[in-house]
């Protein structure tokens, strides 16, 4: 019954060195610390809310959404009326583990249609949230009941996929994370941060989504306010030598992220599909639109002292790095330094999908019109293209090809795959990894192999700079059973 509601369990499940914490910040002992040694309200600062359980059932997660405009003070001009689920920026988070069952109320509170799109959830085709492909577009003052098994662990988000360029851009937008249980532990007191941008006025409105024409479109619209988990500049305490896993996602529309932290480095060990076979050490992450980074860093310095994490520009195309560095957020360390753990031992068994006998897809990312401006695949904008066709059980190998001086992060809808080299013949990239999202660089060429499971349905695909999809850089796969 959903009047038998219950708190959410908040189920944050964080890994630390010596426990398992149940709720970020709980459990402080006397000396201002928490059991794991994190200074006392470590990620109070950044700490996201949780969409309250509404099922007493451990194997259902069953929440309601509503979308809805709510006020956020971004500059001193005025109040700012962003897009919002339950009115939050970002929306609240749902957490889930692998083989729960996740049901969702939505109520649509907009002045616009509007869905819901499951970003990588591998989830049946009526539930991906794409309007008249897998479901009416859900009017104002309309509702949706999404339901879905969750089968794989990873940080996912959720975001709409009408007029979404639009919608996003004005905050829609929110994580789903899904657990399992046999992941290591050890790895450190958790933090999910998303990463945006939105774009404001002086007097606190919202800019238009059609600023700057077709320039803006071509170049793909970016925010001129950076937030971190909907907050501006926020801090994050640390405990010199402790490990703290960071899961972030990019849920900008067009904006790359770059990350630095000055004397410091990251071990990525996972991303869209989560775990790798094995992590790998990066110095500046970059997160293209859409894609996720799961990260252990192991703040250091002096007790007392703060280290920024910052933006900085990334390459995209032209112009992309005429902007000046930014603060994400700041790292305030506390606490005397403490010796780092070993880190346990991360790694996950992918086998490498086989490609003999792979049906080729090529696709080329193009501009088939400069006035009145018209992106494409392969020649034809989304509203002439036919959808390309495969059977359940198909394996192929996609060769994604950008035409021209801008880069696109290019997502496939409800199916990971591996992205290969450009080798004769390719071969998995390693670390192996399971994707949904692969930067297309300028004038460059990315090669992936996706095997199709028994989920038939139209399925999209796309360029997820938003901008460049609403203008028809998208195509749509038509997956059937087989004959």
């Amino acid at each position: 019954m959903r009047d038998a509601r219950r708190a959410a369990a908040a189920a944050v499940g964080l890994w630390t060195i010596s426990l398992p914490l149940g709720l970020s910040g709980c459990g402080r002992d006397a000396g201002g610390f928490t059991p794991s040694g994190q200074p006392a309200g470590w990620d109070d600062g950044v700490r996201l809310s949780s969409a309250p359980d509404l099922n007493a059932d451990p194997s259902i997660v069953e929440v309601d959404l509503e979308a809805r405009l709510a006020d956020f003070n971004f500059v001193p001009g005025g109040p700012t009326a962003a897009w919002t689920y339950n009115g939050l920026l970002p929306g609240p988070m749902i957490r889930a583990q692998v083989g729960n069952r996740v049901i969702v109320h939505f109520k649509n509170s907009l002045p616009e249609a509007t869905t819901i799109h499951w970003h990588g959830l591998r989830i049946p085709a009526a539930m991906d949230g794409m309007p008249d492909l897998s479901q009416p577009p859900i009017a104002p003052g309309g509702s949706f009941d999404y339901d879905f098994v969750v089968p794989d662990a990873s940080t996912f988000w959720y975001h709409p996929h009408a007029d979404a360029a639009a919608q996003v851009g004005f905050g829609l937008y929110a994580p789903f994370i899904v657990d399992d249980p046999a992941e290591p532990q050890g790895l450190g007191d958790e933090v999910v941060m998303v990463l945006s941008d939105i774009a404001v006025n002086d007097d606190g409105t919202l800019q238009s989504p059609t600023a700057s024409g077709d320039l803006g479109t071509l170049f793909g619209r970016e925010g001129n306010i950076f937030l971190v988990n909907g907050q501006i500049r926020p801090t994050l305490k640390a405990r010199p030598g402790l490990p703290q896993r960071w899961r972030l996602i990019n849920a900008a529309k067009s904006r790359y992220f770059q990350l630095s932290m000055a004397g410091h480095s990251f071990v990525r060990i996972g991303g869209d599909g989560g775990l790798m076979t094995a992590p790998v050490t990066v110095a500046q992450p970059v997160l293209a639109p859409a894609e996720r980074a799961d990260l252990i860093v192991v703040p250091q310095g002096e007790p007392g002292s703060d280290v920024v994490v910052q933006w900085l520009p990334f390459d995209r195309g032209f112009g992309a790095t005429s902007e000046p560095i930014q603060d994400l957020f700041v790292v305030h360390l506390e606490g005397t330094p403490v010796a780092t753990p070993p880190m346990p031992d991360v790694h996950r068994d992918i086998a490498p999908l086989p490609i003999d006998g792979a049906t080729q897809v090529p696709i080329a990312l193009t501009v088939d019109n400069p006035a009145p401006l018209e992106l494409g695949i392969n020649g034809v904008a989304f509203k002439n293209a036919a959808p390309l066709m495969a059977n359940v059980g198909d394996t192929e190998v996609w060769t994604v090809t950008n035409t021209f001086e801008f880069a696109h992060p290019f997502h496939m809808h409800g199916f990971f795959f591996q992205v290969l080299t450009n080798d004769d013949p390719p071969v998995p990239v390693a670390p192996l990894e399971w994707k949904d999202t692969v930067n297309i660089p300028v004038n460059g060429t990315v090669k992936f192999v996706v095997r199709y499971d028994d989920r038939p349905g139209m399925w999209m695909f796309h360029c997820h700079i938003l901008d460049h999809a609403e203008a028809g850089m998208m195509g749509t796969l038509m997956l059937m059973e087989p004959p």
